[in-house]
């Protein structure tokens, strides 16, 4: 699709487009894991290690883009560990050649160990003083998570795409009505005071060394708290329950919680599920996308899709996790 080429993001205009901001490349540019946006870590002239990022065109507008970084810069202020776009020439957001792009300090660490209790108490901690500055506005241009965006809009996205296979078509769409029906049910009934939240709070995202450096905050969102919490639960039921006891108890300390919240948990999933896959079905003509997911294209995979949507099915029917007394 032409609104998401990036044909003419040749390694020059890379270059070119960074140098325009002040900064002097002395270093190759590394290729870094992202598929939604072009991000590339490289070496200033100080040999001080950055990472640029090039925003995929027609999916934020500016308005959008800018409310990310004040969010993050807003964070960092209060010595939250996010990491925030740099300021340059007194603005964070920078266009060159018909791309928005923005330049990062280069943060190492490996991935927070989502079975360690400990770790997960300093992520309550840390996501519960996010939420505590989150909560004192709202944003003005980013979308929310809604039943519409994360349930219709996928839903025909699906319907229309040729990559499910015509025989799976039926099953696939039969238990994924079921699911969309009693997820938007269960959604539409949930009480939350939706707060800015960091939107895709996954461990990918979170980097450890000394504690918790939180990254990507490009699905910064409107939302029911929730939504940054749950994707750190895993393993079987009585595992989550101590995980999210674990998460809620250290997130008190700086924030209130809803527990009614709780009854979100297997409806964010199951609207997450959908999502990821209208996702990678309207990115398919971004070359990027067949090479690094060559599977989705597969019937192996849509009858995975199937299977997983009827284990979702159950779990939006078992009783909802709480706490512990």
């Amino acid at each position: 699709m032409a609104d998401f080429s990036y044909a003419s993001l040749t390694p020059d205009l890379i270059l070119d487009a960074i140098e325009s901001t002040g900064i002097l490349v002395d270093s190759g540019l590394l290729a870094l894991n992202s598929y939604e946006n072009r991000v590339y870590q490289f070496a200033d002239e100080h040999k001080q290690r950055m990472v640029v990022k090039f925003y995929r065109p027609a999916r934020w507008s500016t308005e959008q883009i800018q409310e990310e970084h004040d969010f993050a810069l807003e964070l960092q202020e209060q010595e939250i560990p996010v990491v925030a776009p740099l300021v340059l020439g007194g603005s964070t957001l920078h266009q060159y050649q018909g791309y928005a792009f923005a330049l990062f300090p280069s943060v190492g660490g490996r991935q927070f160990e989502v079975d360690n209790l400990d770790q997960l108490e300093w992520m309550g901690r840390f996501i519960g003083r996010i939420h505590a500055v989150a909560a004192t506005r709202s944003f003005a241009h980013r979308p929310g998570v809604s039943v519409e965006a994360f349930l219709y809009q996928p839903r025909k996205v699906l319907d229309q795409t040729t990559l499910v296979p015509e025989e799976l078509r039926l099953p696939l769409f039969t238990v994924m009505d079921q699911v969309i029906v009693q997820t938007a049910g269960q959604y539409q009934q949930g009480t939350f005071t939706p707060i800015r939240l960091h939107g895709d709070c996954h461990p990918g995202n979170i980097l450890w060394r000394d504690g918790p450096t939180f990254v990507d905050l490009d699905d910064c969102r409107m939302g029911p708290p929730i939504q940054d919490l749950w994707m750190m639960l895993c393993g079987d039921r009585p595992q989550r329950l101590l995980q999210i006891d674990t998460l809620i108890c250290a997130y008190e300390e700086f924030c209130d919680f809803d527990h009614r919240q709780l009854v979100l948990i297997e409806p964010l999933r199951a609207m997450r599920m959908i999502h990821y896959m209208a996702w990678l079905s309207l990115r398919w003509e971004d070359p990027a996308f067949p090479r690094a997911f060559p599977w989705f294209s597969t019937p192996k995979y849509w009858e995975q899709q199937i299977l997983s949507l009827k284990e979702q099915l159950s779990a939006l029917q078992e009783e909802p996790l709480s706490l512990m007394p």
